[in-house]
């Protein structure tokens, strides 16, 4: 029997990754139904959706320069308009300084700064030496968010909880990584293979810990918000998913805050509020 060529693995590694990536873009579907049913933002961030746009539109572009990476292109056009679907019901839901910090950004970060980065590449540079500089810069991009999850995987390990680092999140963005090293591999295209293979470093970390923590952590469950993580700046064609994932762990924290504040209330007698009804936010909704 004939083996499969590397034209047809890179194809075959090519649907899967797109697949995967298609998962993990939905993670956050959860997380905008709730803030659409109660009709605020409810203390979430904009800027992990914002920054993944970024990082799509950069993809994107170093995509089309290429001109032979169909499932770059597929992907990433996907990855562009749900994360704009997605910032545009935070922006309808979010209260007015939210709303103008999240303008703001988007004005400066994926106006501002992409049109710099494309003005300077196609000015500055020719030929084969465009898509060269573009894919080192996602790159690079790429592997400094995959730092991302550190701060999580760090609470893990002090906490020995896994409350807030899901487990079929982290295996769909290690299955996603080796999807899209073995393509980058497969196209011999350094600038998509490197990054994953950070990715699934990290991955098969967070996997890891979860298997030797998930029934240390159940009599000590913390209530603290863990460390800020929202100074992450940069995404890949598949690490999108890792702000998702930390906006799912915010998520996780705003509902585990919820309960143990209705508990309180319970014990004093003072009565509950109602999200649904006031349309408040909690106290970091007003930041981005």
């Amino acid at each position: 029997m004939a083996m499969p060529n590397h034209q047809t693995l890179a194809f075959v590694f090519g649907i899967l990754g797109n697949i995967v990536s298609f998962l993990v873009y939905f993670a956050p579907v959860p997380t905008f139904y709730r803030i659409y049913k109660r009709k605020s933002a409810e203390g979430f961030h904009s800027l992990p959706y914002i920054v993944a746009l970024f990082s799509a539109m950069l993809w994107l572009c170093y995509a089309l320069l290429k001109k032979d990476a169909f499932f770059l292109t597929t992907i990433n056009s996907f990855g562009c308009a749900i994360e704009s679907i997605y910032i545009f019901i935070y922006f309808f839901y979010a209260p007015m300084p939210a709303k103008k910090q999240t303008l703001q950004v988007v004005l400066s970060l994926n106006i501002g700064v992409f049109s710099v980065i494309v003005v300077l590449i196609q000015t500055l540079l020719k030929g084969t030496d465009r898509n060269h500089v573009f894919g080192w810069i996602c790159a690079s991009f790429s592997v400094a968010v995959f730092a991302a999850p550190l701060s999580i995987v760090a609470k893990v390990v002090r906490t020995k909880s896994v409350e807030f680092m899901p487990f079929p999140l982290s295996f769909f963005l290690t299955l996603s990584a080796i999807m899209w090293f073995a393509y980058g591999l497969l196209n011999a295209d350094l600038c998509v293979s490197i990054p994953n293979v950070v990715g699934f470093t990290l991955g098969l970390v967070q996997m890891v810990l979860y298997g030797f923590y998930r029934n240390a952590g159940k009599g000590n469950k913390e209530k603290k918000l863990p460390e800020h993580v929202i100074d992450m700046v940069m995404l890949s064609t598949l690490s999108t998913s890792d702000f998702h994932q930390i906006s799912h762990q915010q998520n996780e924290i705003n509902k585990s805050d919820e309960e143990s504040g209705k508990d309180n209330d319970k014990e004093t007698g003072k009565p509950e509020k109602s999200m649904e009804t006031s349309g408040e936010l909690q106290p970091n909704g007003s930041t981005v």
